[in-house]
């Protein structure tokens, strides 16, 4: 008996949408910058345990006459560690201020995805060989430092590649909002950062930077199999014979306006259908040609001092506590993780109010004039209780890391693909280095000038803190009177309108 079997001729196979390749996109950047700040945490928190308090230990079980030191980790046991520990932190972020403004530059002329992934292998590296320090009873200070400079140099591979990434897979309609969601990441990876290392900072505190080290190396590798840099590099459009006009495939794809991420998908439409057009590609912007962009110059001289006062937090906070709240390693360590729980809720509160408001600039600057009488507060009642402290860090670190947080993701990703540039993307990593590399010099600044204070006294600390907030807002006046001056118009035109 003859069968016949009909056997199609082409099979075809659902292609993953574009939606998928943003969420994939949004997955992989926030666990890879997650990973960068969880191994930048680590130093915070082995600082108390360096030089800890060998009173409470019992006696000295070496019988030397340095009764007070004797269970310090040299050469940070004598009187000056603070110094010594401003010296760590400043090793590491001066050396990755100046390698951020050299970072955009590669990052515009290099595939982002090695650029990150091999960044974040080195940055494994440098972090467990910090950690192996302990392991091999290196007590010598150069071979920190030099750690520290190595490390902070590659891990400026970072901010740039992913806030880029993020950018040409996303327009500007709700950018405030998903980025603030999204820059959560610097928050957990602190609050991972912190617990991971305080699990074995009393044991073995090489161990608190070895772990970190492997996770930021594993998670680059992944990067490097599975992230996209650009929605050209992925064609989700169907078959040649069944492709659409722009109309029918994608009725927003007309009237949208979300910057990238629309101009990108019609071009890689056009090109599917004209696969032998040559595409010209955007030269790379300069770096004077990035400064010329309005608004970058005085977003980065705010954010200087914005991270200036977040960074410090960062590196000092944990101490503050073990030495005004009386509290051990461990709990100084998990106590200042709120501080960062505090960071994710005020750079979503920050993109939300921004994506509504429109001014950028405004939000920022409310955020910081009320940050400082906030911080002045937290000194001076936050240790009253373990209620007010809780409460207190929570809203010191909305209103420290909102502006921080808002400035680093939606102003650098709207001012890399600002209306000046006419299209040209080409910019968005080298803008991202400026804004950050400059906020940069003030994470520097910042918890090299608390080592230097500290010995004065807290106080004279967070007055430093209060004023650099105070100079934040300042720098940003004009922006902030431009943006101020466009809603006016606004409303002046909107009655205008109803009246006729």
């Amino acid at each position: 008996i003859p069968i016949s079997i009909a056997i199609p001729q082409t099979l075809t196979f659902p292609l993953p949408s574009s939606h998928s390749y943003r969420g994939l996109t949004l997955v992989l950047t926030f666990l890879c910058y997650t990973s960068y700040h969880l191994s930048r945490k680590p130093i915070s928190i082995v600082k108390s345990q360096l030089h800890p308090n060998c009173s409470a230990l019992g006696p000295n079980p070496r019988n030397d006459s340095n009764s007070s030191t004797w269970c310090s980790w040299a050469p940070f046991d004598g009187d000056n560690y603070k110094e010594l520990f401003g010296a760590l932190d400043n090793a590491f972020l001066v050396a990755y201020a100046i390698g951020m403004f050299i970072s955009g530059i590669f990052g515009e002329r290099l595939p982002l995805r090695y650029y990150l992934s091999g960044g974040m292998v080195l940055s494994g590296l440098f972090t467990a060989l910090f950690g192996l320090g302990y392991f091999w009873d290196i007590h010598v200070l150069w071979y920190f430092i030099v750690v520290q400079v190595c490390n902070g140099l590659v891990q400026t591979t970072g901010w740039p590649a992913v806030v880029a990434c993020v950018g040409n897979w996303f327009g500007k309609g709700k950018r405030g909002l998903i980025m603030g969601i999204w820059n959560s990441h610097t928050s957990v990876g602190n609050i991972l950062g912190s617990l991971i290392a305080g699990a074995w900072v009393s044991s073995a505190w090489g161990l608190s930077f070895i772990v970190p080290g492997i996770i930021i190396a594993t998670v680059g590798i992944i990067c490097f199999f599975f992230l996209v840099e650009y929605p050209e590099d992925v064609d989700c459009s169907p078959p040649l014979h069944h492709v659409m006009t722009t109309s029918e495939k994608d009725p927003e794809a007309v009237t949208s306006n979300e910057g990238p991420l629309s101009l990108s998908d019609q071009s890689s439409a056009d090109h599917s259908i004209n696969p032998k057009e040559p595409v010209e590609e955007p030269e790379a912007i300069s770096f004077l040609g990035a400064l010329r962009i309005p608004g970058v110059v005085e977003f980065s001289l705010c954010l200087l001092f914005a991270k200036l006062v977040s960074y410090t937090f960062l590196y000092w906070l944990p101490l503050y506590i073990v030495n005004v709240a009386h509290f051990g390693a461990k709990e100084a360590g998990d106590l200042s993780t709120l501080f960062d729980v505090g960071g994710i809720l005020g750079g979503i509160f920050a993109g939300l109010i921004s994506d509504y408001t429109g001014g950028r600039a405004t939000t920022c600057c409310v955020m910081l004039v009320v940050a400082a009488p906030m911080l002045f507060l937290y000194n001076h009642v936050g240790q009253n209780g373990i209620g007010t402290s809780i409460a207190m860090l929570i809203i010191c670190g909305a209103l420290v890391n909102g502006p921080y947080a808002l400035i680093t993701t939606a102003v650098s990703a709207d001012l890399g693909t600002h209306e000046s540039l006419k299209g040209n993307a080409k910019a968005l990593s080298t803008v991202t280095a400026i804004i950050d590399g400059t906020g940069s010099v003030g994470a520097a600044l910042g918890p090299l000038l608390a080592g230097l204070i500290s010995p004065t006294g807290w106080n004279n600390v967070f007055y430093m803190l209060i004023a650099a907030d105070v100079l934040a807002c300042l720098l940003l006046a004009r922006v902030v009177v431009k943006e101020v001056r466009g809603w006016c118009g606004y409303m002046a035109r909107k009655r205008g309108y109803v009246r006729t």
